[in-house]
């Protein structure tokens, strides 16, 4: 099969690798119809962090099962199914709680899975992790549109929002306008969220931001920020969702929130380590921070049936759909900031 690799950092290629078979009786093989470059992939890509040379990439899966082990229950071949970034089992203490992604059984698209970003991948623990697509929807590319962000950035917008408290008629901001922010801001407006301050830099997705629901933009920096954002909410949203995961986005954060608020973080935190947070001033305003990375897969049902149902579309995201070939050209125009998100199409028929 051919799949996407990381050669280096700026360097995405397509190889052919051995297609991934069926190892373990509750594996399943799926072809991938519909997948997507996600801007955590820019760490490696830029080289902020650490991968090896030649391995497959890709986290965000979506096509038909070909073939399930013998102890598969929940999916068949011919079966339309979504997954989320993570493998999970769906059995063990923390899969229960819903906190798929400390699964003790826990496992990665990457390495000899096959990589999200290739033509087929193996599911381990298919049970646990496959969200079957009713067969109503599994052709409508609508749809699928719209429900392959659930793989894995609106349910991290999702998990900001819940993270932080959000509630109907709740005061929020949204620090980001990726596409983590911009899924966030849908998730607050379909939690009640009465205001909606999403907080970006660019003049595109803020504008799309409005269009998910937000009912105020902030296009400042830094402390600039701070102070439209205190002024819009009266001295502070008690409620704020970082979706950057840079120091400052999260310092943004911290220093806006209304005394005795909560932030709901999700953003992957690289290099926030080396810039520091201002843990006093959360202390001294009795800021609750909460979050982490997102446990999709506890989330898939409730989200897919509100997508099915039409109150809920994140498709807009996808602002440019590249086959497998020009993934390369996805993931430039994504560093670059010319697509909030890209949509990959692994094979020509899909």
């Amino acid at each position: 099969m051919r799949a996407a690799v990381f050669n280096g950092p700026g360097d995405i290629g397509v190889e052919e690798r051995p297609r991934p078979e069926i190892e373990a009786p509750t594996d399943a093989i799926v072809r991938v119809t519909h997948t997507a470059i996600c801007g955590s992939d820019l760490w490696f890509y830029r080289g902020d962090s650490d991968r090896d040379a030649g391995s497959p990439v890709g986290h965000e899966p979506m096509g038909i099962v070909e073939e399930v082990g013998d102890d598969v229950t929940s999916v068949a071949p011919g079966d339309r199914v979504l997954a989320p970034f993570a493998i999970s089992c769906g059995e063990c203490e923390f899969c229960r709680k819903g906190l798929h992604t400390s699964c003790e059984n826990g496992d990665s698209w990457g390495g000899d899975n096959g990589g999200g970003q290739g033509e087929y991948v193996r599911s381990t623990h298919a049970d646990g992790t496959l969200v079957r697509v009713p067969d109503r929807y599994a052709d409508d590319e609508d749809t699928l549109r719209s429900l392959l962000p659930l793989t894995d950035v609106m349910g991290t917008g999702h998990h900001a929002a819940v993270s932080a408290g959000v509630e109907a008629g709740s005061t929020v901001a949204v620090i980001g306008d990726g596409a983590v922010g911009l899924c966030g801001v849908l998730a607050a407006r379909r939690l009640g969220a009465e205001r909606i301050v999403a907080v970006g830099h660019h003049e595109d997705r803020l504008e799309l931001a409005e269009e998910f629901g937000a009912t105020e933009t902030v296009s400042e920096r830094g402390e600039a920020a701070v102070e439209r954002i205190r002024e819009l909410t009266h001295g502070g949203p008690n409620h704020v969702m970082e979706c950057v995961g840079a120091a400052s986005a999260m310092n943004t954060a911290i220093d806006a929130v209304r005394p005795g608020g909560t932030i709901g973080y999700v953003g992957v935190p690289y290099g926030v380590e080396d810039e520091g947070l201002d843990v006093f001033g959360m202390f001294g305003q009795n800021v609750t921070l909460a979050g982490g990375v997102a446990p999709v897969r506890a989330y898939a049902e409730e989200l897919m049936a509100d997508v099915l149902q039409g109150t809920l579309d994140p498709a807009p995201i996808f602002t440019e759909t590249v086959g497998l070939d020009d993934v390369a050209e996805g993931y430039r125009m994504m560093d670059e900031r010319e697509a909030i998100k890209v949509l990959v199409k692994p094979h020509a028929d899909a």
